[in-house]
């Protein structure tokens, strides 16, 4: 292998060139034109949209922009492609087609003003549309478009709500909503395309927990009005089978432990299982008329995604902690392969694998706690060791491939992943135990994971990395502040930092997830916001910092973050700031690289690690 690598790759480093190696996502493919497919890559060294005709084996790069672009669909005819255009990754845009096949991008849907995306659904001549929208302004609005027609507004509120599927014969429109204000915790109704409603259902009326629904996604057939939703009536999600035109619910009750989720067969006979248990996934197929579970053989690791195909195949996007991740069949082998490297074809290099994950409980305040663990292969502790939080809140760490966990390891640091309190994948009452003490809890559970990697012998207790993006992030610089002298230096990539001006300067949906997790605004619950804000307690942190932000980010914006580092410069606490031109995280691998490079630099000049 390594003799055919050219010269810069030979002298790359492991932990680059698994940044660099090319990826691709699980491919969707048009529901009436199957053999058309859209995935996205990172070919060019930009994760863009790529469109594949199976039949002819041709790959086309549909989109080009200077910081990348990831959102996408295929009209279900397949002659259309879908994307969002943002700006700079601020996330505030205009939806845009283009041809399959090729061609000049056009508006899709004139007349629609730039905002937040909040769902789209495309009937399967393409013609009509349902595009979801957020503002500041107007809350969220839900439009129906038609081609040649002016779009028509056919839902809005202040609180966030989505778009959650159109039924195969356009006449039933899905909409998720959070007009009870629990942002958490969506209701469900069906509107008909004049916008008039057709059934409700709303979990969190009636009982004294709040429980929340998901659509997963209407019946593949004409005239079939089958909703598959996803529940949490149990503690955990789980999916059933609504009739809307009925009202009849058929729960499947599965015998999975775990958290369910699933999607149609193309014929509508059968549903597409996947189950996640303990930072795992494995699939299954469910026979309606039968009532039967029946597994789908896929290696262990995470499935971080899957599509049943029309000839009964599945294929699903595949990884564990040590391999990285491949589209694979259960018709056998790999399905997609990377574009080559450039126009000439150059084949693309190898991704290099990294070292497996160990699973760890520790027992916490609020229960079990899961953490996952790698080190270096033969590695003894103690170890410097680097705390790894995971975004959301509401994510999880699994055995899947990352390659910054991976970077860390290879310059010999044990990495630790902590599915803190918050995190999904391990029951609603997990999920669901931040509110009102946000971060705070999350970090209880960290300092006992903490405890436990010093005790054990792992970790060295002088050379502690605090680090995580986004909600990771936040937390990162809250730890910082509430346990000071626990941390040697902590890494915050697109952090919240102080939580009031995050507040008033993030998208509109978060807001409403804030008002959720705290009890209110600033304003209603001060105490709450300044408790949870890492600004409160920047005075007492001791550990260097160092922090990265995109200049356009939406989600924890940039004056927030400046407002905390002045109060790092105020006392000439010992910090570096990296700003760079995106949104919440980049696209562009170089990009990507040039960061991990420094949190690397500044580690190894902090611990000498």
């Amino acid at each position: 292998m390594s003799e055919s690598r050219t010269p810069d790759e030979r002298d790359m480093p492991d932990w680059e060139r698994r940044f660099r190696a090319p990826r691709v996502s699980l491919p969707d493919w048009a529901e009436d034109a199957p053999d058309r497919s859209l995935f996205v890559s990172n070919a060019t060294g930009t994760y863009e949209l790529y469109a594949w005709d199976r039949a002819t084996g041709e790959q086309r790069q549909a989109t080009d922009r200077p910081n990348g672009t990831t959102d996408g669909v295929l009209s279900p005819d397949g002659a259309w492609i879908w994307w969002f255009d943002d700006k700079d990754g601020d996330e505030f845009g205009i939806w845009r087609r283009q041809p399959f096949t090729g061609g000049p991008d056009e508006p899709a849907v004139p007349g629609l003003a730039p905002s937040y995306p909040a769902g789209l659904a495309l009937s399967r001549d393409g013609r009509t549309a349902v595009v979801g929208r957020s503002t500041d302004d107007d809350g969220t609005t839900i439009h129906l478009a038609r081609e040649g027609a002016a779009p028509v507004e056919i839902y809005r509120h202040r609180e966030s709500a989505g778009v959650g599927d159109l039924s195969h014969d356009g006449s039933l429109i899905a909409v998720e909503h959070t007009e009870h204000g629990d942002a958490m915790h969506a209701a469900l109704r069906v509107l008909r395309p004049d916008g008039t409603t057709v059934a409700e259902l709303d979990d969190t009326k009636g009982g004294t927990e709040e429980l929340g629904l998901e659509v997963l996604g209407f019946a593949p057939v004409d005239g079939d009005t089958r909703l598959l939703i996803g529940h949490q009536r149990r503690g955990r999600w789980e999916p059933l089978v609504w009739e809307v035109a009925t009202g009849e619910e058929t729960d499947l009750a599965l015998d999975l432990p775990g958290d369910v989720s699933a999607e149609w067969y193309p014929d509508g006979s059968a549903l597409l299982i996947a189950h996640g248990f303990e930072a795992r996934s494995e699939l299954f197929r469910y026979d309606l008329a039968a009532r039967e579970l029946t597994r789908i053989p896929t290696p262990p690791g995470t499935v971080s995604g899957a599509t049943a195909r029309p000839d009964g195949s599945v294929e699903y996007l595949w990884s564990s902690a040590a391999e990285p991740p491949a589209v694979r069949s259960t018709a056998g082998g790999v399905v997609l392969d990377p574009p080559p490297a450039d126009a000439g074809g150059t084949p693309s290099m190898a991704c290099p694998p990294s070292v497996p994950v160990e699973d760890v409980w520790v027992e916490g305040p609020g229960g079990r706690i899961h953490a996952l663990i790698q080190k270096p292969a033969g590695a003894t502790g103690p170890l410097p060791t680097v705390f790894d939080l995971h975004g959301g809140p509401t994510w999880h760490d699994s055995d899947s491939f990352a390659a910054g966990p991976a970077a860390w390891v290879d310059h010999g640091y044990a990495v630790i992943r902590i599915n803190y309190r918050g995190s999904t994948g391990y029951g609603r009452a997990w999920t669901d135990a931040l509110k009102h003490r946000v971060g705070l809890i999350e970090l209880e559970d960290v300092a006992a994971v903490r405890e436990w990697a010093i005790t054990s012998g792992l970790a060295d207790p002088a050379r502690l990395v605090l680090t995580g993006a986004s909600w990771g992030g936040y937390l990162t610089l809250l730890g910082l502040g509430t346990q000071p002298d626990a941390w040697t230096l902590g890494i915050a990539v697109v952090p919240v930092a102080d939580y009031v001006t995050a507040y008033h300067d993030e998208m509109e949906a978060l807001k409403a997830m804030d008002r959720t997790l705290l009890g209110g605004t600033p304003e209603e619950v001060p105490d709450r916001f300044a408790a949870s804000s890492p600004l409160t307690y920047v005075d007492q942190v001791k550990a260097p910092v160092y922090i990265s932000a995109g200049v356009n980010d939406p989600r924890c914006p940039i004056r927030q973050i400046d407002n905390y580092v002045k109060r790092l410069e105020s006392r000439g606490a010992v910090h570096e700031v990296y700003r760079y031109d995106a949104g919440h995280g980049s696209l562009v691998v170089d990009e990507r690289i040039k960061q991990v490079a420094l949190e690397l630099d500044f580690a190894r000049r902090h611990l000498g690690a």
